[in-house]
Parts: structure tokens; sequence; C-alpha cells
């Protein structure tokens, strides 16, 4: 008897002590998903969007900038600040042009200091020289003032030189007037020389140069090239320069 009771003294106490062991092991947490929205939302800033920008253009130069014998939206700056605008559409685009028929280096550097244009524009082109050659001035003229004028061209593209596009000179002795000087092959070689200076300048100073001249020498061969007064690139011939400069232009402003 008193061995029963012993035995079940001993059963009921490993009874008790298992039921305490039990109590103290923690149960595993459950990963869950809350049903409230506020709780799963990604919290990762979306891609910022790109706003529309506002471009200033300048077009410095002279008959070929400001677009002698062709309507005002044929000349090539208009050409191209309008191809700009489809590219980069939403965007805005203000031209401003200094330029005029016969004027050499010298005119242009007066011009500037007359109008004295801002330093905030966010593509420069330059176009001049023919006028130096046309009236026979000194190239000496050209190799001083030339310079000046790009040095001015980068100060008015916030001073950066990347934003800047030289373009070359035309050549006239390939349209009807030129052919009816005396002595047509010296026009061009005499704008070779001038367009090679430029380029050397231009490419010195880390200057985008876009040679344009092949596109007008084929004045003789298709007259469309020439516009009505004989002598001055057509819409047409200024609608090739664009395609030259617009992809240029594009990385610059991008």
């Amino acid at each position: 008897m008193k061995r029963t009771i012993l035995f079940a003294l001993i059963y009921f106490g490993l009874l008790i002590q298992s039921c305490s062991s039990q109590d103290l092991v923690q149960p595993m947490a459950s990963e869950t998903v809350s049903d409230d929205p506020k709780d799963n939302t990604d919290n990762t800033p979306p891609n910022p969007t790109i706003p529309d920008e506002d471009f200033k253009i300048l077009a410095l130069g002279d008959s070929y900038t400001i677009g002698q014998s062709v309507c005002a939206t044929c000349r090539f700056p208009e050409q191209l600040k309008d191809s700009l605008a489809i590219k980069l559409e939403g965007s805005t685009f203000q031209l401003d042009i200094i330029a005029r028929t016969g004027w050499t280096t010298t005119n242009l550097i007066d011009a500037i200091s007359n109008e004295n244009p801002a330093n905030d524009y966010d593509l420069v082109t330059l176009l001049i020289g023919v006028n130096n050659q046309y009236q026979q001035k000194s190239f000496s003229i050209y190799t001083l003032e030339f310079p000046q004028l790009l040095d001015k061209a980068i100060a008015f593209a916030k001073g950066d030189k990347t934003n800047v596009i030289v373009i070359s000179i035309p050549d006239y002795a390939y349209t009807p007037y030129g052919q009816s000087t005396s002595e047509p092959a010296k026009i061009s070689d005499e704008l070779n020389t001038y367009n090679d200076f430029a380029e050397n300048v231009s490419n010195q100073n880390g200057v985008s140069f876009i040679y344009i001249t092949d596109i007008t020498r084929q004045g003789l061969i298709n007259p469309e090239l020439v516009a009505s007064d004989g002598l001055h690139p057509s819409a047409l011939a200024y609608s090739k320069f664009v395609e030259l400069i617009r992809p240029v232009a594009m990385e610059k402003l991008e």
C-alpha cells in the first residue's frame, strides 16, 4: 500500500513539472500582411518628371544668317528653332539674331557692342566672313577678329564652349552671280582659306564646326538651292544646313 502511494506521488510530481516546462516555451510569431493599404504602401519616391524647358538661341552673322532674299521664317536660324521645337516637344524657344547683309567681322563686333546681348543663351551660332572676302579686306583682319567673335559667342553661351556652333561660309562662286565674276575659282580658293582658319580656331577652342559649304557648291547643278536674287542660298539650301546643324544642337540642348 505504501509502495502504491509512493509511485502515485512520483507520477503526480513529474506531471506537474512537464506542464510547467511547456509554459516556458514561447510560440513562434507568424509573418502576416496587413489588410490595411496604408501599411503596405511602397515608400520609394517616384521618378521625377523632367519639366519642359525654355531655351534661348542667339544667331550671329551676316546675310547668310539674316536670310537675304528669303522669307523671315525661311532663314536657317528660324528653321533650326522650329525643327528643335518639334523634336523637343513642349519646350519653348526664344531666337535672337544679330546679323545684317554686308556685315564683315568688324561690323559684327560693332553691332554686338551696341546691342550688348545677355550671357544666358543655351545655344549660339556664328557664321561670318564672306564679306571680308567679298570686299577684299586683308585676311589678317579675319585672323584677328574671328577669334574675338568666337570668344564673345562663348561668353554669350553662359561661358560654355560646348553650347556654340560655328558654321562654315557658303561659296557664292556656285551661283549665277558668282559665275558672272571674272574669277569664280579664286572666290572658292579664298573662301577655303577663310573656312580652314575658322575650323582650326574652332577646334583649338573645343567648339563644334559644321561644314555646309559643299551644299552651296551644288548651286549650279541644282538651281533650287539659290535664292531668287541669284546670289544667296534659298530656303531649300537653308533646310539642308539645318539637317546638319540640328543633331549637334540637339546634343547640346539635351
